[in-house]
């Protein structure tokens, strides 16, 4: 199947080579990467123009500074760089951040996933970070979830959902997998395979006790279920209790400001009712003494 890229890069000078050098290495070559520099004061974009040079299926977009600048300028840059591949034909459309890394049949794995199934929108597969991170292990969003910083998309899916919509509080990412599950497509991180992420996710300019903070304003703006975050931040509080605090205290700030919600209601009923269902998998499993696998607790209960 043929797919394209598009990246939304701002002051990545520190990581983009790795993430260059991936996609070049790849056994499948996209039909054209477009990156977007978007307003960068390092040597970014200079880095991208060196490659671009020497391989003319990426092309590389400046955008100016955004005085006001937001989650929403991702979104924003996006879909700059898909107006610039509507003429293609390619069936797959992928999102890449420009602090990745992965090894060079990445893509065509995924591209044959894809290709199984017709049913499949979203795809991509779990990651790690430094400090023996491995979100298949130490997350709970499971094996449904696709992360932000590799998201591949059917391009019909990608269509209907809207693709990413501006969000200035952010989660635009989660509310794409989020939107084409609840529309019936089929979401799927695939554990055979893993992507680098260089940078902690939500520590782009922060502190991880912010950045902590701020994951836990999400989760209240994104209609995540009261007790659900009560059972993550007891759950966070036991690997890192300070970070556990800040998303607590994050969630609380949100809601006694009652900060307008960006999901529609029927999104955040959905999103309540699967976790909820995982909730009462990891119960299950509990009582019945066996072992809780994060990543495939969900399905594996249904």
């Amino acid at each position: 199947m043929k797919y394209v890229l598009i990246t939304a890069a701002r002051n990545e000078e520190a990581f983009v080579r790795r993430t260059l050098d991936s996609v070049v290495a790849q056994t499948l070559l996209p039909e054209q990467w477009v990156i977007i520099d978007d307003g960068s004061t390092d040597h970014t974009a200079e880095i991208v123009e060196s490659y671009a040079k020497r391989h003319p299926w990426i092309e590389l977009v400046r955008r100016g500074q955004d005085g006001d600048r937001n989650f929403a300028s991702k979104a924003h840059a996006v879909n700059a760089g898909l107006e610039r591949v509507q003429s293609l034909g390619f069936e797959i459309v992928g999102n890449l951040d420009a602090d990745v890394s992965f090894e060079p049949n990445y893509m065509a794995f995924l591209m044959q996933k894809f290709s199984e199934d017709p049913e499949l929108g979203v795809a991509g597969t779990p990651f790690t970070q430094n400090g023996d991170y491995d979100s298949s292990k130490d997350s709970f969003e499971g094996e449904n979830y696709v992360a932000g910083p590799c998201q591949l998309f059917l391009r019909e899916c990608f269509q209907e959902i809207g693709g990413y919509v501006p969000n200035q509080a952010g989660g635009l990412d989660w509310i794409a997998v989020m939107t084409a599950r609840m529309k019936g497509w089929k979401t799927r991180s695939f554990s055979e395979k893993r992507f680098h992420h260089y940078r902690t996710l939500g520590t782009a300019g922060k502190t991880s006790w912010a950045a902590s903070f701020s994951y836990g304003e999400k989760d209240y703006y994104l209609g995540g279920s009261p007790l659900w975050q009560l059972f993550r931040v007891l759950y966070r509080s036991t690997k890192q209790p300070i970070e556990g605090i800040a998303l607590l205290s994050g969630y609380l700030c949100a809601a006694i400001r009652r900060i307008k919600r960006p999901v529609t209601s029927e999104l955040m009923r959905f999103h309540r009712r699967e976790q909820m269902k995982k909730l009462r998998a990891i119960f299950h499993m509990l009582l019945r003494f066996e072992k809780v696998n994060s990543f495939r607790v969900a399905t594996e209960r249904q």
